[in-house]
């Protein structure tokens, strides 16, 4: 199933092409702005290296992990998506997250809507969760109208132990993705 496409999007496995954008997204302060404790990452791509190694590692043992989000018009990363399971929050445990953060040039035209539909059909249908979460800032509307138009709702607020920021938990099952809804279809 990888690589993944949307009529304007591209998933695939993250690679060397997503260094500077990926590195680029963590030293912006305002991509940052609702992330862990909100500290801006300075730039390392050394850093990024591991970390997309270990995305790719995640993938083999779990068959989901994070995509990297291409503009399939000019071939740029605009971000990435992700299912993974949200250890930083023990108290939803078992559970698998949804997630998702882009470049703020991509911010505003529904690149998140668009991946994050798109491996939300992916969750259901090849990896056969019963049960997907997101998680968000309690402050970060951006990500709630995401959520919304993906059909998640609302379960929860609490606090993120490792550094007491509050954050919304949202839900969506398996029965629900499946139903008919007022919103077109998500590729």
């Amino acid at each position: 199933m990888i690589p993944m496409t949307t009529d304007r999007l591209l998933l695939r496995l993250p690679d060397d092409d997503d260094l500077a954008p990926f590195t680029a997204m963590n030293a912006d302060p305002e991509v940052m702005r609702y992330i862990g404790d909100g500290s801006v990452l300075p730039p390392d791509p050394d850093r990024t290296a591991a970390w997309i190694a270990r995305a790719r590692r995640e993938w083999q043992a779990s068959g989901h992990g994070l995509l990297s989000v291409v503009v399939r018009e000019t071939g740029l990363t605009a971000g990435w998506v992700t299912l993974t399971v949200p250890a930083f929050l023990p108290e939803i445990l078992p559970a698998v997250e949804i997630g998702w953060r882009l470049g703020r040039a991509y911010w505003g035209n529904g690149y998140a809507t668009e991946a994050a539909g798109r491996l939300l059909r992916f969750g259901f249908a090849e990896c056969d969760l019963d049960r997907i979460v997101s998680i968000r800032h309690v402050d970060n509307q951006r990500s709630r109208r995401v959520m919304d138009k993906l059909g998640l709702r609302f379960a929860f607020e609490t606090v993120v132990p490792g550094h007491g920021r509050p954050v919304a938990v949202h839900e969506i099952t398996r029965a629900a993705h499946e139903e008919p809804s007022p919103h077109p279809r998500l590729p």
